[in-house]
């Protein structure tokens, strides 16, 4: 043999192995495009704005009261830990027990979004008091502590190195209404 015929066969051969890992490569990275895909799922949605939360939750108070439905809406717990409740069974109820338990239904707590310059807070107002349903630092924050609540008044700080923002919310007119203090961090 030829040594131009070895060195054609040579320069075929790699040639070969780099268009075939060439075309393995492009394959995985292709492969494993789609199955991330697949594992994150869509991109995340848009965040909301204070206001756009505030036109939600006026527009579903609205609905609730313009049209009486024979269940009542859903509304978040006062309870601060999920728990599982046992269902028992009791004997069927006698028309007087019917005739009682057929009056209005027992107002539902309503949940208010107040903000403040640290974060926002949804407060809901309960027999055992003010209770934070859920809250939301803003950009630049974090929430420092929280006391959930029920009680007379909960409270959430949010705090961003600098400052310290104190949200209480207190429920004496029946509606959460917060007061917020600022502080320096150096006057903690």
């Amino acid at each position: 043999m030829s040594l131009r015929g070895v060195s054609a066969r040579f320069l075929v051969g790699v040639s070969a192995w780099l268009l075939g890992a060439g075309a393995a490569t492009g394959g995985s990275l292709l492969a494993v495009s789609l199955l991330g895909q697949g594992i994150i799922g869509p991109p995340p949605s848009q965040q909301l704005t204070v206001g756009a939360v505030n036109r939600a939750l006026a527009s579903e108070a609205a609905e609730a009261r313009s049209s009486p439905s024979s269940a009542p809406s859903p509304s978040p717990s006062p309870t601060p830990s999920p728990r599982r409740t046992k269902i028992r069974r009791s004997a069927p109820a006698t028309p007087a027990a019917t005739k009682a338990a057929a009056g209005p239904p027992a107002p539902q707590p309503t949940s208010t979004v107040l903000t403040s310059v640290g974060g926002t807070v949804v407060a809901s107002c309960a027999a055992a008091g003010a209770y934070l349903v859920s809250w939301s630092p803003q950009q630049g924050y974090e929430a420092v502590s929280v006391i959930r609540g029920p009680g007379a008044t909960a409270q959430a700080k949010f705090g961003n190195g600098q400052r310290v923002v104190t949200m209480t919310v207190s429920c004496g007119t029946g509606t959460p209404v917060a007061t917020t203090t600022v502080h320096r961090r150096r006057d903690e």
